[in-house]
Parts: C-alpha cells; sequence; structure tokens
C-alpha cells in the first residue's frame, strides 16, 4: 500500500495495528509510483527482537519503518527533527531536546493558552525544504504517542528547550544550533548520505530563525515562547 508522508510516496505494507492506525490518514490513491519502498522481513524482526528483548513485534516495526523512513527522506531535501511541534495560526513551532526535557509538556501548554493550536507531531516532525519555503510535516511516526497530523506548515522558529525555573527566550545563531540540532536527528552512517543531511540542515538553520527557550512549566511559558519568536531579531 502506499502513503503520502511528508510529501513522498511510501510503499509498505504495515502488519501490526500500531502503525496501521497511525498511517491511516496518509493513505495515498493517486496515481504516482512510490519513492520509497520499506519492507522488514522476518529475519529482521527475529535480530531486533534479540538485540531489544523488551519489544515486541509490534514496537519494532513502528520504530524500524520510522528510522527507514527518515534515513530515506535525506534524499528529498528532508531530515528528521526530535522534537514536539505545535502548529498556531498556520506556522509550525518546534521545541527540541532531548528526551526528559519537557518538549511534550511545553507544547501542551500551548493548547491550553492558544486557542486552536493544535500538535502536528509530538516527537518526531519531518523537516522539508520545498518550493514554497522550509516546511514542518506531520508523520505517523510521532513516539509514545498517536499525535500527529498529515499537513505540512511553514516553519515559524525552532527552539532549543531547557528546564529553567524563570521563563526567557533568546535568538542564536546558526553555528551555535548547528550541534544541539544534529544530536536530535538522524545520522547517516553513510559519508555521502551524511553530505546530503549536512547541506539540508545548512539550508534549514540558514532559512529559520532559531531559539534557546529555559522555561518552566507555568502558561506564561507559552507566551514568552511564542512572543519571543514572533519579535526577536535573528541574530
Amino acid at each position: 500500500m502506499k502513503y503520502n508522508i511528508a510529501g513522498v510516496i511510501v510503499d509498505m505494507e504495515p502488519r501490526f495495528p500500531r502503525l496501521r492506525q497511525q498511517s491511516r490518514d496518509y493513505i495515498y490513491t493517486g496515481g504516482a509510483d512510490a519513492d520509497v519502498t520499506i519492507r522488514l522481513d522476518e529475519k529482521f524482526f527475529r535480530d531486533r527482537l534479540a538485540e531489544n528483548p523488551h519489544l515486541d513485534y509490534e514496537m519494532i516495526e513502528y520504530i524500524y519503518m520510522g528510522s527507514e523512513f527518515y534515513n530515506a527522506l535525506i534524499h528529498f531535501n528532508g531530515m528528521l527533527l526530535h522534537s514536539s511541534c505545535v502548529v498556531y495560526n498556520g506556522e509550525a513551532y518546534l521545541f527540541s531536546a532531548p528526551c526528559g526535557t519537557g518538549k511534550s509538556t511545553h507544547t501542551q501548554i500551548w493548547l491550553k493558552r492558544f486557542k486552536d493550536a493544535y500538535i502536528l507531531n509530538d516527537d518526531k516532525p519531518a523537516i522539508r525544504i520545498t518550493e514554497n519555503g522550509i516546511y514542518a510535516f506531520g508523520t505517523p511516526f510521532s513516539g509514545k504517542t498517536n499525535l500527529n497530523v498529515n499537513a505540512g506548515v511553514p516553519i515559524k522558529g525552532i527552539c532549543v528547550l531547557e528546564r529553567g525555573s524563570v521563563n526567557q527566550i533568546e535568538p542564536i545563531a546558526a553555528d551555535d544550533a548547528l550541534f544541539n540540532i544534529l544530536n536530535q536527528t538522524v545520522r547517516p552512517a553513510s559519508e555521502e548520505v551524511m553530505d546530503k543531511l549536512l547541506a539540508t540542515l545548512d539550508s534549514v538553520l540558514r532559512g529559520v530563525a532559531v531559539y534557546r527557550l529555559r522555561c518552566n512549566m507555568e502558561l506564561d511559558a507559552a507566551e514568552t515562547a511564542y512572543t519571543g519568536m514572533n519579535s526577536s531579531a535573528r541574530v
């Protein structure tokens, strides 16, 4: 079956309910050929289970189908950013940080603070450079939750999120953001593919404002982030 994920036509055959259900909104019924084909055979499942005995086949499929997709995305001027992406007023705001920092908690505050805000992808939004600009996309692969929407939205800004007692946001230079962003994406083993990723990341950092947000988990944190990302001058 074919799916349109972030504008890439993907041929995959989910076997288990988790991925089948989360992929339903991405089903593609047009006539274009697939750009990418993803298959996981029985040996792959057995090998991954041996390496990760805490997982079952359903989670192996969900995790590794996603991994295959995001590696393929690099060839389409795209990349994964481990982040929670919230949309408000037709623009996407991505909050990236290591696991456990509070990305999802922060974007949930946006939903409380701003009417009509919604989560585009709660853990692994795709970023692509398109003819219309740099966009964030929902994908079926959204971490522990099923919070994802099949849509592409222009990116307003990217935040490197840190916990703090006082809400504070500041723009940061692309060079300063590079290490943080690179640590929150797929890092391919192939030098050639890594070069493609770095070229895409360079274009993203040149085209999208990046910020550092130190915040608590109070409602004002969303206001601080939104105001700062809509008024600060770029570095």
